[in-house]
C-alpha cells in the first residue's frame, strides 16, 4: 500500500499542502525530502499524519478484509506508528521489536545515511521503544545478530499459532462465522416454533 503514489488522493493532499518542491521529476514524492521537513518541524509532521492517516487507516483495513476472507487466520501489520496513529486497539497481540537507543540511533543511520543530528530528530518524533515495549503484549529483542532476531521471531510465531481460547475464538473469524451459524439455527428454529 502506498498512500503517496504519484495520483493518488494521499499525494494530491500532499502535494497541495507541502508544494510541488518535494516531487522527484517523474512527479512522485521525493520522500527523503517530505521527511527533512517533518521530522525537523512536529506542527507539518502533524499535518502530514493528519493528510495521509484516513488514507492509511482506509487501505490496512481493506486489505485485512481482503486477507480475512480468503481464509487468513494470521494477518501481521507492520506499522511503525501504531501507537501514535491509535491503531493498537484494533490489533492484538501487539508485537514490538525492541532495541537499545544507541543500537536504533547507529542502525538508523547506516540503513539512510543520514548524519546523527537527523536520525536523532526521527527518533524523537517516534514514541520511544521502551514505551511501546511497555505497551506490548510481545517484546522481540534485536539487539542481537540477524541470526538471533530470527530464532526469537520463530518462538513469538510459535506463540501466536496457538491454539485460541474461547473468547478468542469469538473474536476472530472461525468465531464470527459460528456466531453467525447459531443466530441461523436460532432463527430457523423460532420460526418452525411459531
Amino acid at each position: 500500500m502506498n498512500v503517496l503514489k504519484k495520483g493518488t488522493g494521499g499525494w494530491k493532499k500532499v502535494v497541495s499542502a507541502f508544494g510541488e518542491d518535494i516531487l522527484l521529476d517523474n512527479g512522485e514524492v521525493d520522500r527523503a525530502k517530505l521527511g527533512q521537513i517533518v521530522f525537523s518541524d512536529p506542527g507539518k509532521r502533524q499535518l502530514l499524519n493528519r493528510l495521509l492517516a484516513p488514507f492509511i487507516s482506509r487501505g490496512i483495513l481493506m486489505e485485512v478484509l481482503k486477507l480475512w476472507m480468503k481464509g487468513y487466520s494470521i494477518i501481521v501489520l507492520d506499522v511503525p506508528l501504531l501507537f501514535e496513529a491509535k491503531m493498537d486497539k484494533w490489533t492484538k497481540p501487539i508485537v514490538v521489536v525492541w532495541v537499545d537507543p544507541e543500537t536504533q540511533l547507529q542502525r538508523l543511520m547506516t540503513r539512510d545515511g543520514s548524519m546523527e543530528e537527523e536520525a536523532k530528530s526521527r527518533i524523537n518524533a517516534q514514541i520511544s521503544l521502551d514505551l511501546k515495549r511497555s505497551k506490548a503484549d510481545i517484546v522481540i529483542d534485536n539487539t542481537g545478530t540477524l541470526e538471533a532476531l530470527h530464532e526469537e521471531f520463530q518462538k513469538v510465531l510459535i506463540q501466536i499459532t496457538k491454539p485460541l481460547t474461547w473468547t478468542e475464538l469469538m473474536l476472530s473469524r472461525k468465531g464470527a462465522f459460528l456466531a453467525l451459524f447459531s443466530i441461523f439455527v436460532g432463527v430457523a428454529i423460532c420460526q418452525k416454533s411459531s
